[in-house]
């Protein structure tokens, strides 16, 4: 009898609830996403938000050039659009550029120096008009131009260090979200809302300056403002007036995107004002350690106690002067530590027993091996953020690009040392690791850092890939962008306020004055007249 009770009640409330149920559940639909990525190690993140949309069912297509290096025509989670034009970011030239950089580096004077930038500045310029003829060509393909037009994308998903994406996601009037850490000629947060108290990238800074370190962060901001007017914007706006209409600029299209995705966080990052429409993954690509290789993990384990070094510069720099890679050699023989070295240049002589020597290494799942003690690295974003998610101390080279800049915010902080590259020999690298490895402040205030950035509501990843659809299903988040990047820059920064109310200020304090003279010389009139 109460089972046949049962059986009635399920069926007259069954329907009700299941309808309930599915109610609550948020509808997913599948989206198209363009992806206008840049290669090299920025790709290498850029693959992660691809894999996780197409993982959630989004269709993704991703535009290459035709000299990609990281980026393959043909993957299982996106359809390719390839361009007939070169983008100027190809392997060949960039570690040709790297080799030359070092050498500069290695002389260390101070022409030496000027050379450097002389260097990087050229090579930058070059880059930027074989960009500006790819983004030309590409509008002019009109094959490619009506595909991209007849997909109707929902969104496009690009990283405003290269242009192109951007001016295509206007172009087409799509939403735009960057996956960012820099534009074409600064750190992100500089093309939102410079600040004084901030320090600027190149400058090494702390974010406790002194009052000179102030003046000196002023100039620096002046000196990218003037490149940004002479070097950059010259190149981009006159594609901004021919493809989107008179009056655009370069600088008011990268400020006008829905959402920026940051890839850092405020664990890396010093704190400052931000925006709504920024949303922080730093991290986004971590994840745990996977177990070694049985022959990696049999020499990590021969380690014993004192555990394993682990020493990897990135793709560019496969190898090192050969007097600088002696030098690294032979203090790591000294050590009794095992080290796991990435290295793609000539077998130092000094290379001790201790030292295992390979082309390419599982980083993360080394990073995140109990016996890890200490990474020696080159301070690319990607590897300190791993180093900070796993807990692993950092010795830094600091070489080019935005490598001195992350590492001087992890010495700040207490998690890493630097290399000094144009000096560097055995004693000053052997001193250097020692510090690390016996000095505990390193590696606690590392796993300080790990458990920080660990500990929130929802992983990087997720939070990104929640924003991306929110931008799909509102098509834009224009209500979280301020809209301060449409004004001049003395409006912005109330340069006609304060001159007119310094002006009003001064008016009164005239008048005033007047009024006062007009009747102290009444006064003197009607005096003497009485006397």
């Amino acid at each position: 009898m109460t089972g046949t009770m049962n059986r009635q009640v399920f069926q007259v409330l069954g329907p009700i609830m299941l309808t309930l149920l599915l109610t609550t559940v948020p509808v997913v639909q599948s989206g198209k996403v363009l992806v206008f990525p840049v290669d090299g190690s920025h790709w290498v993140n850029m693959n992660i938000l691809i894999e996780a949309l197409h993982a959630k069912g989004h269709n993704v297509t991703v535009i290459r050039m035709a000299d990609s290096w990281y980026i393959k025509e043909f993957s299982p989670h996106y359809t390719s659009i390839n361009l007939k034009s070169d983008g100027g970011f190809n392997e060949e030239f960039f570690k040709m550029f790297a080799s030359s950089l070092l050498g500069i580096l290695r002389k260390g004077s101070i022409w030496a120096r000027l050379k450097l930038e002389i260097e990087m500045w050229q090579s930058f310029l070059w880059i930027l008009e074989t960009e500006n003829k790819m983004i030309i060509d590409m509008f002019e393909d009109q094959q490619i131009m009506q595909s991209i037009k007849d997909a109707k994308y929902d969104l496009i998903l690009t990283d405003p260090v290269r242009f192109g994406g951007v001016i295509l996601g206007h172009y087409l009037k799509l939403p735009i979200v960057y996956n960012v850490r820099w534009t074409v000629y600064s750190e992100a947060h500089f093309a939102i809302a410079p600040l004084s108290y901030v320090p600027s990238p190149m400058l090494e800074l702390s974010d406790r300056m002194s009052f000179l370190e102030r003046a000196k962060n002023v100039v620096m901001y002046i000196i990218s403002e003037v490149q940004l007017a002479i070097m950059i914007n010259p190149n981009f706006n006159v594609l901004c007036e021919r493809f989107i209409g008179p009056g655009t600029s370069y600088f008011t299209l990268v400020q006008s995107a829905d959402l920026w995705l940051h890839r850092v966080d405020f664990v890396f990052e010093f704190p400052r004002p931000t925006m709504p429409n920024i949303v922080y993954m730093g991290g986004f690509q971590c994840k745990p350690s996977k177990p070694l290789p049985q022959d990696l993990e049999d020499f990590v384990q021969s380690s014993g106690e004192h555990g394993v070094i682990i020493m990897s510069l990135g793709t560019l720099i496969g190898q090192l002067p050969d007097d600088v890679a002696e030098a690294i050699a032979e203090a790591f023989a000294e050590l009794p530590q095992k080290i796991i070295w990435r290295y793609k240049g000539k077998r130092p002589s000094a290379l001790g027993n201790n030292t295992l020597m390979m082309d390419w290494m599982p980083q993360n799942d080394l990073l995140g091996h109990p016996k890890t003690r200490v990474f020696v690295a080159h301070g690319g974003t990607n590897g300190i953020q791993e180093a900070i998610y796993h807990g692993v101390p950092t010795i830094g080279f600091g070489l080019i690009f935005d490598q001195p800049n992350n590492l001087a915010k992890m010495r700040v902080k207490g998690v890493a040392k630097n290399v000094d590259f144009a000096t560097v020999d055995k004693e000053s690298f052997l001193k250097t690791v020692k510090e690390v490895l016996y000095e505990p402040s390193y590696r606690e205030n590392m796993q300080r850092l790990s458990r920080l950035h660990k500990d929130v509501p929802v992983k990087p990843l997720d939070n990104a890939i929640f924003w991306i659809e929110f931008v799909m299903r509102h098509k834009g988040a224009a209500h979280l962008r301020t809209e301060s990047y449409k004004m001049p820059w003395y409006s912005y920064h109330s340069v006609d306020v304060m001159l007119f109310l310094l002006s009003a200020v001064s008016l009164i304090i005239m008048t005033i004055y007047m009024v006062i003279k007009y009747f102290c010389c009444r006064m003197r009139k009607t005096k003497n007249k009485l006397q």
